[in-house]
Parts: C-alpha cells; structure tokens; sequence
C-alpha cells in the first residue's frame, strides 16, 4: 500500500475510531449508572457506530460501500462486549479515576482495530472472488430412475460437474448404463452403510444387516462404535465385517464403472466417520483410492435471517457441526495417507434444500476459496430428482427407508429445476449477511 492511500486510510480509521471512542465516554461521563452497567451499554451504542463507520467511509474500498457481513458484528459484540463487562468489574474501585475510563474507551478500540481490519480482507476477497470454479456435484445416482433422469438431464446440458454412484441402488445398472453417454461426468463411490441391500454375501456381515438382508449401521451408531477401545472384541468384529463390505462396494464400483482410480464420499457422510475412515484409509493404497469428500464449510454470506432460522429447526447447524469437526480430524489422516479432498463444501447447513438464495450465496463463498495441488475445487452438493413414479415409491425404496421420505419431497424437483436453470456467473452477486 502506498503511502499517501496508507496515511488516508489511518485518518479515516482514526474519525471513526474517535466519533466511537467519543460516544462510548458521552454515555459513561452523562448517563450516571454504575460502571458495571454503564460501560456495556455505552459500548453497544459505540460499536454500531464503528460497525457502520468502517464499513461505508474507512473500508469503502473493501466493502464497495456496503456494510461488513453480520457475522463481524456479532464477533465484535462477543469479544468486546465481554472485555469491557470485566474491565468494568475489574476496574470499578478506580471508577472515578479519569485514566480508568481511558482503558475501557482504548481497550475496545484496539480490538476494534483488528476485527474490522480481518472483516475488510473478507469483504474484499468475496468482492474479487478467486478464478477457480466449484464444481456442482450431485448425490445418490443410481437409486432410483427418477435420481437418474434428474442427474443425467444435467450432465447432458453440462449443469453438472460429478455424481456419486449409489453400486446398491434399484436403478444401479441402468444409470452406469446411461453415463456411458456423458464421458465427463465424473464419478465416484457413494460408500452406503445404513440402508439398501448389503454388497457382501449375508453371512458375512450379519451384524451390519436386519433380518431382511438391509444394512442398518447408522451414523450415531456408528459415532458409537468409535469411541470404543481398538481393541475391544465388539469393536474388532464389527470393523472385520464393514472391511468386507467396503471391499464389496469398492469392487462393485469397478466392475461397473470400469475405473481402477476411486474417489470416495458417502450415504450420509458415514466415510466420515471415524471407524469407517480408519477402514477406508488402510484399504487406500491396495484398492487405488485416490481422493475422499471432506464437508469443510463456511458459512454464507447474503442470506436473510429466515434460512438461518430454517437450518436451525432442520437440524442442519448441528450437522455442520458434527461434521465440521469429523473434517478437521480426518484431514492430517488424509495429507499422511497421500489421498486429496476438495478445498471446501456447501451443502450441509441446507441440504436437501439448496435452491434460490442458498445456492448463490453457497456458490459465491465457494469461489472466494483459493486452494492448490493436492487439494481439489470446492464441491457444492445437491440432491436432484425427478418425481418419483408410484412404483418407485412404494417398491423401489423398499429398502431405502432413510431416503423414501427425502425422495419423495417435492424439494427434489426444486433443486433440480434450480441447478438446471442456474448460471454461475460473475455478474451475479450476493450482498452482506
């Protein structure tokens, strides 16, 4: 930065920062209340003004005149908001003392300093998004003819980047079949666990399947089975018979396909997992896994309270959080394995639902993400399907009773008509939280 544009941007920074600084001691000085409370309220009223001041005249070049995104806002408010109630607390025997009123005014205002100056890299790195583009990939090819009709409509008008292969699904053959047509449609294994007809011969993984042949190892299950010593028998055993079946699904994944290179997610990310990882990682040299979904997330931005509200009842902040948690702990396990993953992930907070604003905002913060070798593009997930035709529902997802209900949504036509109509272009923007 040159020195005049640096000198200009403290000044602007310092008009700001006094403007602030002046309302919060206004308060203090005139409002008469004890410092515990007084020192709070007038910080709330001082940082909005220092919310407002940055964003529209100090970063201006940065936020191209909008304010910063919520998520800033409410940082500030948490990390200054708890410093100056126990400054307050701290220093209110000295309350009288002018050079005590110094610290609590000086203290947010260093805090301040650095927060809006990280808000301002943020807002300039969505306003000049990286050259790269996210990949649209879609789930659950291969379950039924109405995924296939949905996923394969979007390869043929190039909407679609990549699909995982569902090798247990009622339609399998048919969509291998069908992809032979769109050669750069990528694919990879959708490693299913917890529903659909087991892969390996019945006997051999009786305690991964009910009475009727289903798999039935769900994700809490699962979670479970983790936490259990490595080398208690329970666990032992259940880990012998998912290495079977692994195995199978990789195999059958092959045989159709014809790709000895496999890339690996899974039905309701239980490759994440931890014991279901560890399996995939030991078999990743012998069977040629050469990359694996992460579900590295980050929040968007542009989206108004409503979906926020929606991820909340949905359940989907909670599974953003489990999984967020499983990604960070499997990617040093992925970096010593030699397998890559994608740089980032949208899909989680509102899966099953990325249409409209969700999409764009998804898409937009996917392209600010900057990554490199071996590290992939970011992955942008969504569920397409055509309606499902009675027979399908009644029958073909027999064994599939996780998925009838999500299915059999009208949610998956939108999404469908969403990706198909879709253009990830530069031009379309998305404002501030």
């Amino acid at each position: 930065m040159k020195v005049q544009p640096l000198a200009a941007r403290v000044g602007r920074y310092g008009l700001v920062g006094v403007a602030a600084a002046a309302v919060h001691y206004g308060i203090l000085e005139l409002s008469g209340w004890p410092l515990w409370l007084s020192n709070p309220i007038a910080f709330l009223i001082a940082s909005l003004t220092s919310y407002l001041g940055h964003a529209l005249y100090t970063f201006r070049d940065e936020t191209d005149g909008q304010r910063f995104a919520r998520r800033w806002l409410i940082l500030q408010f948490s990390v200054n908001l708890s410093a100056c109630y126990l400054l307050g607390l701290w220093l209110n025997p000295w309350g009288a003392i002018p050079f005590t009123k110094l610290i609590l005014v000086l203290t947010p205002t260093i805090l301040n300093a650095l927060i809006w100056t990280k808000a301002a890299q943020f807002s300039l790195q969505r306003q000049h998004p990286n050259k790269s583009k996210p990949k649209l990939h879609a789930d659950d090819l291969g379950l039924t003819n109405a995924t296939n009709t949905a996923i394969l409509a979007l390869a043929k008008a190039k909407q679609l980047d990549s699909a995982s292969l569902l090798v247990n699904g009622n339609a399998v053959e048919s969509a291998v079949e069908q992809c032979r047509s769109h050669p750069n449609l990528q694919l990879c294994l959708h490693l299913c666990l917890s529903e659909g007809r087991a892969v390996t011969e019945p006997q051999q993984v009786s305690e991964l399947i009910d009475d009727k042949g289903r798999l039935k190892c769900s994700f809490g299950q699962l979670m479970l089975a983790s936490c259990l010593p490595k080398n208690a028998p329970g666990r032992r055993r259940l880990e012998k018979q998912l290495r079977c079946e692994v195995n199978s699904q990789i195999q059958r994944f092959r045989e159709l396909t014809g790709l000895t290179i496999i890339a690996i997610d899974g039905h309701q990310h239980l490759h994440l997992v931890p014991i279901v990882l560890d399996i995939i990682l030991e078999l990743a040299a012998e069977q040629g896994i050469c990359w694996l979904r992460t579900t590295a997330e980050p929040l968007p931005t542009g989206l108004s309270w409503r979906y926020w509200q929606l991820a909340l009842t949905n359940g989907g902040w909670l599974k953003w959080l489990v999984l967020q948690t499983l990604t960070r702990m499997a990617l040093p396990r992925l970096r010593k394995a030699l397998v890559a993953t994608n740089a980032g992930f949208a899909g989680v907070l509102f899966t099953g639902r990325m249409v409209d604003s969700p999409l764009r905002a998804s898409w937009q913060e996917l392209k600010s993400l900057s990554f490199s070798p071996p590290q992939t593009e970011p992955l942008l997930l969504s569920h397409p399907a055509a309606q499902l035709k009675q027979e399908e529902s009644n029958t073909g997802l027999r064994d599939f009773p996780l998925s009838r209900i999500f299915f059999t949504s009208p949610w998956r036509q939108l999404e469908w008509q969403a990706i198909k109509d879709y253009k990830p272009v530069s031009q379309l923007k998305v404002g501030h939280e």
